[in-house]
């Protein structure tokens, strides 16, 4: 029987009493991932370093992986995103507030971390529910925003980001899709929204002036800390995290002193709009 404590009001529960680095029964990972489904991001605690292939095994339990598309990997390991910030680093992963990858056709479903190396202070990741953010909305912003359709585009970001850990990107064509603002959750069909600071560049139908307003407006609602919780990481603790229900941001207020572990994805599917569950296309 897992012991799995909540941790904040609106998302993320620690999970002690697993070993992640051995085979999991059936029963077992049936807990773990109704405990996913439910907090939104679970913390597992007390964990022994993994070994990559550990950290892949345990990942793909929960479907297909998926890879970074422009991100350097571990040698011999596609599956691993290296996070590594350090004095040299001239950008840290996850400085704003997005879900992973949110340009993708299909966007990923959820991404695992383990941090091996921390700073003495600082570090820390914020998370925040952006279901919880769409049920706060008042009923005519609801109204609003549920038949609308944003862009996520990956350009900005990615051109050039990983230059200096020798990733030349010439020639290289990055993701951009067409999401609806609010996506209904596959498992529990909750509606969240689903549009960040990172990737989300407009929104479609509205002029320029009325998009910029509208996705401020959603982001600082996102973001606010009620619908949220702030994580300390101990060396080896691993995250997982839920990208069609929840946001991140990684801190980076540690410089000039160094972070570093290992992300695997789980690939996920196409977010579904509000529109599509009303009118009977999706069951």
């Amino acid at each position: 029987m897992l012991d799995v404590r909540p941790v904040a009001p609106a998302l993320g529960a620690e999970v002690f009493g697993v070993d992640l680095s051995a085979p999991l029964d059936d029963a077992v990972f049936a807990e773990i991932r109704a405990a996913f489904v439910r907090y939104g991001v679970l913390f597992f605690r007390e964990q022994p370093r993994l070994e990559p292939d550990q950290q892949i095994a345990f990942a793909r339990r929960f479907g297909r992986l998926h890879e970074h598309p422009a991100a350097p990997h571990l040698a011999g390991h596609p599956e691993i995103f290296v996070i590594h910030t350090h004095a040299g680093s001239r950008v840290a992963n996850g400085e704003l507030w997005h879900s992973d990858v949110s340009c993708d056709a299909e966007p990923p479903a959820a991404t695992m971390l383990q941090i091996h190396q921390l700073p003495p202070v600082g570090g820390d990741t914020l998370w925040t529910s952006t279901a919880a953010a769409y049920e706060a909305l008042s009923d005519p912003v609801r109204t609003m925003v549920g038949s609308l359709y944003a862009v996520h585009a990956s350009e900005h970001i990615y051109r050039g980001r990983y230059a200096d850990r020798g990733v030349d990107d010439a020639g290289r064509e990055y993701p951009q899709a067409r999401h609806p603002v609010v996506a209904v959750h596959p498992e529990t069909g909750r509606p969240a929204l689903f549009v960040n600071r990172s990737f989300t560049t407009r929104i479609e139908g509205l002029s320029e002036l009325e998009s910029r307003a509208l996705l401020g407006l959603l982001f600082d609602h996102i973001e606010q800390p009620h619908f949220g919780l702030r994580f300390r990481w101990r060396e080896n603790d691993v995250a997982l995290w839920d990208n069609r229900q929840t946001q991140h941001m990684a801190l980076w207020d540690y410089y000039p002193h160094e972070r570093k572990g290992h992300r695997v994805t789980i690939a996920g599917t196409r977010p579904v709009g509000l529109d599509e569950c009303t009118s009977g296309r999706v069951a």
